[in-house]
């Protein structure tokens, strides 16, 4: 695949955050390796959609690849002065990479240098300034469970340096999100930065929970006569369970809302709902009595729920 961000998801320099989003989620979906399991390279592909969409994703780390200090995988690109420096105190061809020009004394040249040296303030050398270089971001991958990403929660890692540290995952982290560690990257060359650790999130479904933006959503089994009668039951969500009351005469398909039991939203000050989809469950064998009054309520109630899907199924 090809180095450059932009071209990896299809866009051009001038992509809005939004596009960039768009592309990445249309490209995450068909390119998931779980989609292709024979092919070998779906999962290098994957992440170089995702390593592009990180770096594009974040405005500083997009302003410094558009200025040419890092490339495509976020390293530093090294700030070559002192190639420049030499070029210039030569006066020759060396600039373009063919050595001193044919009527240069070498002595000459590095006599100039020594002059330049000479003529800066102290601390700003000629080696000093001329190789001083960022350390280049290092990329983890960490998985976390449904709950810690929704409620939050502080989960410790060990980096390949050894060193161990602590990644807070904020409430309402959604899977794909990268969390940056400044100065936990490469260390840096003569007296640079160290780069950042950069720790892309991965969520494992969970057995009863999904998430839709910032809802969660929940299928609740009721029982008939819970359905028929209404009544008070018990829902999990994700902060402990609550009651919940069933409506007489509940369907299943019905969706009851829990207010502020979702997920904390993006202003860090709300959270979204829980919406509770009831579905009716009978016993694996209903009993004679049961039976028996439902063969007599069917000869004496004509009630048809499918009557308006038949209608509409003909106009």
């Amino acid at each position: 695949m090809p180095n450059d961000p932009y071209e990896i998801l299809g866009l051009t320099k001038t992509a809005t955050a939004d596009e960039i989003k768009k592309a990445y989620r249309k490209l995450a979906r068909t390119s998931h390796p779980d989609l292709h399991p024979d092919d070998p390279e779906a999962e290098a592909r994957f992440q170089t959609i995702g390593a592009a969409y990180d770096l594009l994703k974040d405005p500083e780390t997009r302003a410094r690849y558009d200025r040419g200090e890092i490339d495509g995988q976020g390293a530093e690109r090294p700030q070559r002065q002192y190639y420049r420096d030499f070029a210039d105190a030569s006066g020759a061809a060396y600039g373009q990479g063919h050595g001193f020009g044919p009527n240069v004394d070498p002595a000459d040249v590095f006599a100039e240098i020594l002059r330049n040296r000479a003529r800066r303030p102290r601390g700003d050398e000629f080696g000093e300034r001329g190789f001083s270089v960022s350390g280049a971001d290092m990329r983890y991958s960490l998985e976390v469970s449904f709950l810690d990403a929704a409620r939050g929660a502080e989960i410790h890692i060990t980096l390949t340096d050894g060193q161990s540290v602590a990644v807070k995952i904020p409430p309402g982290t959604e899977d794909g999100r990268t969390l940056r560690l400044r100065g936990k990257g490469a260390p840096g060359f003569g007296g640079g930065r160290a780069g950042d650790a950069l720790i892309t999130l991965s969520v494992r479904p969970h057995p009863v929970f999904r998430r839709e933006g910032d809802d969660i959503v929940l299928t609740l089994p009721i029982t008939l006569d819970e359905a028929v009668l209404g009544g008070k039951v018990t829902a999990p969500t994700i902060d402990g369970p609550v009651g919940l009351t069933i409506p007489e005469g509940t369907s299943s398909g019905r969706v009851l809302r829990l207010k502020g039991r979702g997920v904390t939203r993006a202003d860090r000050k709300t959270k979204g709902d829980q919406r509770v989809e009831l579905k009716i469950v009978l016993p694996p064998e209903p009993d004679a009595g049961l039976r028996d009054f439902l063969s007599e309520w069917r000869k004496t109630h004509a009630f048809d729920p499918r009557a308006d899907v038949l209608k509409g199924s003909a106009s």
